[in-house]
């Protein structure tokens, strides 16, 4: 690798090329790091400043309002991931970031077609992204427009784009690992991910970073720029800028094989010999462009009064691509594609949240009132394409259509303290919250969907009908567009008791009533006793809830997906449908969840900490996807409601109530090695499981159909329980010895198991180790170089997938850390 790239090498990625970069093999990395060794044991003294915030004292509120409690205080699991630990990474997307650092955080590889592959949903002790709250400075996050329909996992959620956060405005990141909804309403099932932006009043810094995987492809080149000045007297103004560009990349079977194969039989056809599936096949990780930008800031007024506000903005452009179109197949368009095509699928977004407030003291009382705005706006388009039902004069390039998801959220929370005669003053807290959100889906232009009625007139196929749409994305129809809206009002009270020196009691309780599914009620007791000095029990009771998004009610689209290494054509049906309710849908109802957890908390010195925290949350009446419902009664009902009858059906319903179990563990050391610097050892342990404890019974509409329609099938089941590895280990040692800082980070991701519709299509793949080194040298005070390595050994899942036949798949689908072995990097940062 050569430095850091250019500025102009710097625009030209992010005019679409490639960015230009030299591939060092990982020996001679392995030589430049060696050197690096030689005069380590110098100048030592200066890494120990480094840590003077010692484990015990990181101070946290999520979870607790009215007060900071320290990590080991808290009464439920917190983890605490730094900004600096952030940048230190290797990696640019703070999804892929976290799912790095954090034990119980999952990201799948999600190496597929459709948006699942730009709009990346991640999971937080086994449960879908939209079962996790988001925050940005204790503010509600507001979700993505895109629905994934196209994933196996998290399948049917429509979560928060953490990617489009910039990471230079982060100070760090709070993540509670327990049910919170009776502290901040629906969607905190598995936890709250709260977002610190940084609030400095002088400095700045910038950082590159560059890198490529060890194949050659996926090229990166990622800038960030923060800026922080003084506000009036004592306030802040924090701004930060990401821009990034990374390229695809993808791992198929280049070997040829039966790809053009003919209609009827024949012999094979001459360009067998000369096919590049790596050419052909555009799926795997997308190539996307992105720049966000944000701020925050506090301005006090008086000693009673401070304003605030924060706000971010971001554009993404990513392009992904779908299957190849074989020339002989019924969609070929000769004419325009003599050799087959690969649409590709681009999404164009932008997301802006904003936040104002005030917030002071007013007759002893605490108070915070703020409203925040938030929308994302995700416009869908496909390129090499074709409408083949059209015929020879199909456009090749569509535009397919628009979802906008906007949210505004007002709060107002109060809070003061009052001596009851307790060890300290009890803590009461109360608020009210309105939110109001609106879903849009925008028609694409008529040729992206409508039914040309072309007859194809001769050869093989002569008299067969293509199927409507674009090939790859169907556009949303004019008669899908619209939009649904709702509001909804809560309240909610929370109490902090401490009843003796070590026993403190926190309750909370909330109710909430939407406009469209009802009211709810959530409440929360958690307690936590120390035993000893450093030794405590804590543990926690609640219920919770999850209203269904609007999303999941309003969607429909068409689109392709493989199932036993086949493509399978098939349309998400809106719940409220004709279509839909004729296969048995039915009104959608909110998720309830009732969680427990108990833990402990053992700090036997100021540096080290150790917590073993076990749950278990039931859910019931989870919303979920049906399996692809196909056959002639399914063909029927859509041809009957104007639709394309050739593909499958499915909906979003409240089919299965699931348990998960599980046991998280985490560990902090940190060690002075006097002249050889310091070194800071962590771990981190994950275990959960998940079960199906009841699957609805058909409904009457679809057992009407006939024998043979399942509602929630054998491959839905596998995605929901062991699709992702039951046990994550993280271990890490980050070694500052005088201009040094040397990051060593080892995973080891369980097995898991894709489950297929056939059990003999299914697969499990093995455990594996992934190695991760991060080495950063001190030139000056103010500017630093690294270089490092993600997954230094080159590690990939077992190569036993089914293999379509445009020749993915041999690695599967949902590996946890990838499919494309290691990836090298190098950064640059100058603190000013």
């Amino acid at each position: 690798m050569k430095g850091i790239l250019s500025m102009s090498s710097f625009r030209n990625g992010f005019s679409g090329l490639a960015v230009p970069l030299q591939s060092p093999r990982l020996a001679a990395m392995s030589l430049a790091i060696a050197s690096m060794f030689v005069n380590m044991a110098a100048d030592a003294e200066d890494s120990k400043s480094a840590y003077a915030g010692a484990v015990k004292d990181v101070m946290v509120t999520t979870g607790n309002r009215g007060q900071a409690l320290t990590v080991t205080d808290s009464p439920v699991p917190i983890d605490v991931v730094s900004g600096e630990k952030l940048m230190q990474s290797g990696k640019t997307n703070l999804s892929e970031i976290l799912s790095d650092l954090l034990p119980s955080f999952n990201l799948a590889a999600v190496p597929g077609q459709d948006a699942s592959a730009i709009v990346r949903p991640a999971s937080l002790r086994g449960l879908n992204a939209d079962q996790v709250l988001i925050l940005v400075n204790g503010k509600r996050r507001h979700n993505s427009a895109v629905l994934n329909v196209a994933s196996r996992l998290n399948n049917g959620s429509a979560p928060v784009d953490l990617d489009l956060i910039p990471l230079s405005l982060i100070d760090h990141i709070e993540v509670l690992r327990d049910g919170a909804a009776a502290q901040y309403g629906s969607d905190a099932i598995a936890g709250v991910i709260n977002i610190i932006l940084k609030s400095s009043i002088e400095g700045g810094n910038a950082t590159t970073t560059t890198g490529q995987n060890y194949g050659g492809d996926g090229e990166l080149l990622q800038q960030t720029l923060g800026w922080s000045r003084e506000l009036g007297s004592g306030g802040f103004l924090d701004i930060g800028l990401d821009a990034r560009y990374k390229n695809r990349s993808v791992n198929v079977d280049k070997a040829t094989g039966a790809f053009y194969f003919p209609l009827g039989g024949g012999s094979p056809d001459p360009r067998e010999s000369t096919v590049d599936r790596q050419v052909l096949f555009l799926g795997g990780n997308p190539q996307s462009k992105s720049v966000s930008l944000g701020y925050n800031a506090e301005l006090p007024i008086s000693s009673n009064l401070k304003l605030y506000s924060f706000s971010t903005w971001a554009s993404r452009d990513s392009n992904s691509g779908f299957n190849f179109r074989r020339p002989n197949s019924v969609n070929a368009v000769l004419s325009i594609y003599p050799d087959g095509y690969a649409p590709k699928f681009r999404i164009k977004e932008n997301d802006f949240q904003v936040a104002v407030g005030g917030k002071g003291k007013l007759a002893d009382w605490n108070f915070d009132l703020s409203s925040t705005y938030g929308r994302n706006d995700s416009a869908f388009y496909l390129s090499g394409s074709a409408n083949a039902s059209i015929g020879p004069s199909t456009k090749t390039n569509f535009y397919n259509g628009s979802l906008i998801f906007d949210q505004v959220t007002t709060n107002l929370d109060l809070t003061r303290a009052f001596a009851v005669g307790m060890a300290k003053p009890m803590q009461v807290s109360y608020g009210l919250e309105h939110r109001y959100e609106r879903y849009t889906v925008k028609a694409g232009e008529p040729d992206s969907y409508i039914n040309g009625g072309y007859v194809i007139p001769s050869g093989p196929l002569a008299g067969k009908q293509p199927s409507p749409g674009s090939q790859g994305f169907s556009g949303f129809r004019a008669e899908e567009a619209g939009a649904a809206s709702r509001s909804n009002v809560s309240a909610y009270v929370d109490l902090g008791l401490e009843p003796l020196p070590n026993w403190s009691v926190g309750l909370a309780g909330r109710a909430e009533r939407y406009t469209d599914v009802g009211d709810t009620v959530s409440g929360k007791l958690t307690t936590r006793y120390e035993l000893s000095p450093g030794f405590a029990l804590r543990g926690a009771i609640s219920n919770g809830f999850r209203a269904p998004s609007l999303a999941q009610g309003l969607y429909a689209s068409s689109t392709t997906t493989f199932i036993g290494g086949q493509a399978v054509d098939f349309k998400v049906l809106p719940v409220a449908s004709a279509a839909a309710k004729a296969l048995g849908a039915e009104a959608l109802k909110p998720e309830k969840s009732k969680n427990f957890s108990l833990g402990l908390s053992f700090v036997p010195t100021r540096d080290v900490q150790i917590t073993v925290d076990t749950y278990q949350i039931d859910i019931t009446d989870r919303i979920v996807q049906t399996g692809i419902l196909r056959g002639t009664a399914v063909s029927a009902i859509l041809a009957a409601n104007g639709l394309n009858p050739n593909q499958g059906g499915q909906y979003f319903t409240n089919a299965v109530d699931t348990r998960t179990r599980g046991l998280d563990i985490v560990a902090d050391y940190i060690q002075d090695l006097k002249s050889y610097g310091v070194v800071r050892w962590n771990g981190g342990f994950s275990w959960n499981k998940t079960d199906i404890t009841r699957i609805k019974d058909n409904p009457a509409a679809l057992t009407s159909l006939g024998a043979g329609y399942e509602l929630f099938d054998r491959g839905r089941r596998g995605d929901l329980t062991v699709a992702t590895p039951q046990t994550k280990l993280i271990t890490g040692a980050d070694w500052l010895i005088g201009k040094f800082d040397i990051n060593a980070h080892l995973s080891r991701f369980g097995s898991y198991t894709e489950v297929s519709s056939s059990q003999a299509n299914d697969r499990t793949y093995s455990a594996k180790w992934i190695t991760d080194l991060d080495i950063a040298y001190a030139l000056t005070k103010s500017f630093t170089v690294a270089v490092g390595a993600k997954n230094l050994f080159d590690v990939y899942p077992d190569k036993i997938g089914v293999v379509s036949e445009n020749g993915a798949g041999a690695y599967g689908t949902l590996s946890p850390f990838g499919m494309n072995g290691g990836f090298y990097y190098a950064r640059a940062s100058l603190n000013f």
